[in-house]
């Protein structure tokens, strides 16, 4: 909490581009995507962010977070929730990070 709320972010692109949690563009004549995350920053955050997302999805499954997951991964395996679980950690962060600046609350999540 303290290492990441400390800082003053403008919005939620650059709470979660200091994260690395952004894409990171490519270009090349007139293909352009998105390689995945730019995972700059620390990657320990990332790592306990990813494993905070775990556990968001068993933990709060009423939350809207969790039946995003649930709705865009139903019945895959393997590789797509790897993937599909970054995206929540990211959305996770920026959720706490309202929380944290707002006193927001998630929508959906039980409070103890």
């Amino acid at each position: 909490m303290h290492e990441i709320f400390y800082r003053q972010f403008g919005n939620r692109r650059e709470l979660a581009s200091w994260a690395g949690l952004t894409p990171t563009p490519w270009a090349s004549g007139d293909v352009q995507r998105d390689q995945g995350i730019g995972r700059d920053g620390p990657a320990w955050i990332r790592a306990q962010l990813v494993q905070m997302a775990w556990r968001w999805v068993r933990f709060q499954p009423d939350s809207a977070l969790s039946q995003w997951f649930e709705a865009r991964t139903a019945g895959a395996r393997g590789r797509i929730r790897r993937v599909m679980i970054v995206a929540v950690a990211c959305k996770l962060l920026i959720a706490l990070w309202r929380n944290a600046d707002t006193g927001l609350v998630p929508i959906g999540a039980r409070v103890a």
